[in-house]
């Protein structure tokens, strides 16, 4: 039998902070995980499968993995927006005139994502 992903677990300086964030983004609540502790608190995005977890040490570099949004509801650049008004950055914006390409984006503690193009713009 194999394994399947139960959660991506992103390191953070403030679990409950960064959760917070993605919450909005992703439109899913914040449930606090079982085994939260005050030495590695954790904050669970349960229907992203987002696992947070406080750690002492900054981000360095550049994300070896990052998240790809598509848009549901709206454009593509309607969710850039939406997202940058809720604490994101823009970092690289691959959008060309002709309507193709993706904006990178970073979280509050800076790490990266895409946000591609809506399956109505595809």
């Amino acid at each position: 039998m194999s394994s399947v992903v139960r959660h991506v677990t992103i390191d953070c300086r403030d679990a409950f902070a960064l959760a917070t964030f993605w919450s909005a983004v992703l439109g899913h609540p914040v449930e606090a995980e079982e085994d939260d502790s005050p030495e590695a608190p954790m904050a669970l995005i349960e229907g992203a499968g987002l696992l947070f977890v406080t750690v002492p040490e900054e981000k360095h570099g550049k994300n070896r993995l990052h998240l790809d949004l598509q848009p549901q509801d709206r454009s593509r650049d309607e969710e850039v927006e939406r997202i940058l008004a809720l604490g994101a950055t823009l970092v690289f914006d691959q959008r060309r005139p002709d309507g193709t390409g993706w904006a990178v984006l970073a979280d509050p503690e800076g790490n990266e994502f895409c946000v591609e193009r809506s399956a109505a713009e595809r």
